[in-house]
């Protein structure tokens, strides 16, 4: 039987631990997994960033990325190899580009999701260029700040309508300080979206391909305690909830890794920040839940290069807006995007392929996750964020989060 290796690429900015772990596991997983004719093993590989002819051969099969969203020589080579050498990678970068937080809200405020109430205003400053003058004095409308303000309720929050990491995002709770955000606003557009106040729990839900991973997070907290560990917050339901909009919005703009912040409030829920399509991967953001993360990345691409999945280079909303506009309640319409997006994934294909090749990886996972490797992995990512008089403090403590995931993991496979 012919043997032939499917390559995976990933392309790197100050990504440090997850490529790490993410190589180390799939060594040693030693996969050979026949499909049709052949016999595939499986490589990774970092991409390099270099010129390249636009006709030139991509030897990989799928590349998971991670600077497409601020790098754009590697997104014009993405762009290229999915064109070109019919390469798959995550997320699109036509998407990632194009789809910023204001679209997203857009679209799924069409969709029926319960978006909280949003309005976009023109940015409080510009920079100068030829046409600016004329067009603002034809066109451009005075309008009255705090009289919007009003009209939303307070508080709200005041967030670039593109962009994330929290980066320029204020909470306001009257007019006057709706006023002074403006002012200091500079050059952004800006969204104004109205408070979901008093809510019960934030969650951020993780998605990786049909796999999703639901967690309790605090914003206020210092970076290395917003993601909490516990894992019996949620009833069955309200994490069925959860996983079934996000994994709507991730295959409604053809994402395969993004995160979707949710707030319950009064027994709803309500997304409020759902375009996050390069959302956090380090073990000293998600410590506990960081080799949930390694692992389903794991799945996904190899099931990607194994399948030779394609790229959706077209994103045909329209079955998605015959359902919206239908007149059925949201717990209806939602049922029939999931039946889409679980289409999109694949998700029976993909769940009989993790059974059939990938049954190992759990227990060579917990194996792994104890290793000298994995600590030292951790230790060099705290290393190149923290002042060193706390680089033992911080490496003890997100390697013993590691540990009590195995010890968790291990009650849950007894």
């Amino acid at each position: 039987m012919p043997k032939e290796t499917r390559y995976i690429g990933l392309s790197l900015g100050a990504d440090i631990c997850w490529p790490i772990c993410y190589e180390s596991l799939l060594k040693e997983l030693d996969l050979s997994i026949k499909i049709g004719k052949n016999t595939l093993s499986f490589e990774s590989e970092r991409v390099a960033i270099e010129p390249f002819d636009l006709m030139q051969p991509c030897k990989y099969d799928v590349v998971i990325d991670r600077l497409t969203h601020w790098y754009h020589t590697s997104r014009e080579w993405i762009k290229k190899a999915i064109l070109i050498n019919d390469l798959y990678v995550f997320n699109s970068p036509w998407t990632l580009q194009s789809m910023e937080k204001q679209t997203s809200y857009c679209a799924m405020m069409r969709l029926g999701f319960p978006i909280p109430r949003t309005w976009l205003i023109p940015p409080k400053a510009y920079e100068n260029s030829e046409d600016l003058e004329p067009t603002l004095q034809r066109y451009a409308k005075m309008f009255d700040l705090p009289s919007i303000g009003d009209q939303i309720g307070y508080p709200l929050f005041m967030k670039p309508y593109d962009g994330g990491a929290w980066v320029g995002v204020t909470a306001i709770h009257d007019s006057e300080s709706l006023m002074k955000a403006y002012d200091a606003s500079g050059t952004r557009v800006m969204n104004l979206q109205e408070g979901v106040v008093p809510f019960d729990i934030f969650v951020r839900c993780v998605g990786m391909g049909p796999q999703f991973r639901c967690v309790n997070y605090d914003p206020d907290a210092p970076l290395h305690d917003r993601y909490r560990m516990e894992t019996d917050f949620l009833t069955p339901e309200q994490e069925k909830r959860l996983q079934d909009m996000t994994m709507v919005i991730n295959a409604f703009f053809g994402w395969d890794f993004n995160s979707c912040e949710s707030l319950l409030s009064n027994g709803e829920w309500r997304p409020i920040d759902f375009a996050n399509a390069c959302p956090d991967s380090q073990v000293t953001s998600l410590h506990f839940h960081f080799p949930w993360l390694i692992k389903a990345n794991l799945r996904w691409s190899v099931y990607c290069a194994a399948t030779k999945r394609r790229v959706r280079t077209g994103l045909n909303w329209d079955k998605y807006f015959r359902i919206a506009d239908k007149d059925w309640s949201f717990d209806e319409k939602l049922v029939e995007y999931v039946n889409i997006a679980r289409t999109h994934f694949e998700v029976e294909k993909f769940e009989a392929f993790c059974d059939r090749h990938l049954d190992h990886l759990d227990d060579i996972a917990h194996r792994y996750f104890a290793s000298a490797s994995v600590k030292e992995a951790i230790r060099e990512k705290v290393e190149s964020l923290y002042p060193e008089h706390e680089h033992e403090e911080f490496t003890e403590l997100f390697w013993s989060r590691i540990q009590a995931w195995r010890d968790f993991d291990a009650g849950q496979r007894a």
